[in-house]
Parts: C-alpha cells; structure tokens; sequence
C-alpha cells in the first residue's frame, strides 16, 4: 500500500531493484570464497566445499585406506562431501535467503 494512495515512484522501485542486486551479486561472491567443511567416519574424511558448493579440498587420514576395501572408503568420500554441500546450502539460505524474500519470493535454481 502506498502512503496517500499514490502510484508508486517507479524511479525508488528502480533504485531498490538496483540495489538488491548489487547485495544479492556481494552476496553470491562472499559463498564463492567462504569455505565451509563436512567429515564423514569420525573425522577420517573431510571435505571442504565453497559456500556455492565448488568442491575446493579433501582430507583422507591413512587410517581410511584399507586397499582390501575401496568401497568404504568411497563411502565416507561421498558422505564428506555431501556433508560439506548441506553446510554449504544452510550458508546459501543465510546469506541469500533474506534477499529472495526481498524479491517476492524464491528465486529460480536456489533451494528455497
């Protein structure tokens, strides 16, 4: 509702669009350089993902590699990984959900 039953000022919307995607593109930026981890097997695995979920390292302690059984190890890669990609999707609703809702909503490609 606008104040005195006016037309809004298509000037102040075109501002505060402008200006919500310049906070939106800092915001996907400040994701693609904040590192966020995620360890499966106590510890043994540990994989560190960016906050957009680019894979960036991965930790196998000696005591994973077993070579009679790849396919645990595989296990505990994949559960470090996923790991670090849920933590990464919680900072992506941190950082990016405040400003979907200031655009009406969900935005395309984004899990919220």
């Amino acid at each position: 509702m606008i104040p005195g039953g006016g037309q809004p000022n298509m000037q102040q919307l075109l501002q505060q669009a402008q200006k919500m995607q310049q906070d939106l593109a800092r915001a996907q930026e400040e994701l693609a350089r904040t590192e966020v981890e995620g360890q499966a097997g106590g510890g043994l695995v540990k994989a560190t993902v960016t906050g957009s979920g680019e894979l960036r390292g991965l930790v196998i302690d000696p005591k994973a590699v077993d070579p009679e059984d790849t396919e645990t190890l595989a296990d505990l890669v994949v559960a470090a990984v996923q790991a670090a990609n849920e933590n990464a999707q919680q900072l992506q609703q941190q950082k990016l959900g405040p400003l979907a809702q200031g655009l009406g909503g969900g935005m395309p490609g984004l899990p919220f």
